[in-house]
């Protein structure tokens, strides 16, 4: 299925329950990964569509602390809102 922009109040709501699922990632231990199985790469800047992570980071998750794990949720964090 192609990609297709979103609305922008759909856009806010995708936003809003993105930030939800960051706070709960980042409050739980172990962190859970951001993949929500829906693995394409956007082409124009590289990141999951997904879970915004480029492939670098999707494949170092395992090997990250959950610190490491914890500073990736908040960059994801700022990556949905811009």
């Amino acid at each position: 299925m192609p990609y297709s922009p979103r609305t922008s109040a759909g856009a806010r709501a995708e936003a809003e329950a993105f930030a939800q699922r960051c706070a709960c990632a980042i409050a739980s231990t172990p962190v859970a990964s951001p993949c929500i199985n829906i693995c394409q790469i956007d082409e124009r800047n590289g990141l999951c569509r997904g879970c915004r992570r480029t492939l670098d980071e999707i494949q170092a998750w395992s090997l990250y602390d959950d610190d490491e794990r914890r500073a990736l949720w908040q960059q994801l964090l700022q990556r949905g809102q811009s």
